[in-house]
């Protein structure tokens, strides 16, 4: 491995993918659910729009990012182990409530998850 890659770092990114494919299927369904029930738009139609505007969000800025990392967590105590278990918590929160039809944001999963590690974890440990 290279250097400075640990498996801790690798588990971080295979997590924040998963996070991710989940985030889709989960915020899709939530996103298109009353205009394919109203039968405004087509599935299809639904879900393509839905795909094409989700793929579109991830490069229109990172004020959120920006924000989460400079207000709500500090950068000096949140270490990889405390992002890999806020991603855990988002991934199962996500699965829950999409399993029971419960609608919820993958964006507030994900910041409670990563408040709620950083406050397990603190103090920071040397």
């Amino acid at each position: 491995m290279g250097e400075g890659v640990t498996l801790t770092l690798i588990a971080v990114v295979v997590l924040a993918v998963a996070f991710d494919y989940i985030n889709g299927f989960h915020d899709t369904a939530n996103a298109i659910a009353t205009s394919v029930a109203t039968k405004a738009l087509h599935p299809r139609h639904a879900i393509l729009m839905a795909t094409c505007f989700n793929f579109i969000g991830a490069f229109a800025g990172t004020a959120v990012a920006k924000t989460i990392g400079s207000s709500l967590v500090s950068e000096t105590s949140t270490t990889q182990t405390i992002v890999a278990a806020a991603l855990v918590g988002a991934i199962i929160w996500n699965l829950i409530t999409w399993r029971l039809g419960i609608p919820s944001s993958s964006s507030h999963a994900l910041i409670g998850g990563l408040l709620g590690a950083t406050l397990i974890a603190w103090p920071p440990l040397p």
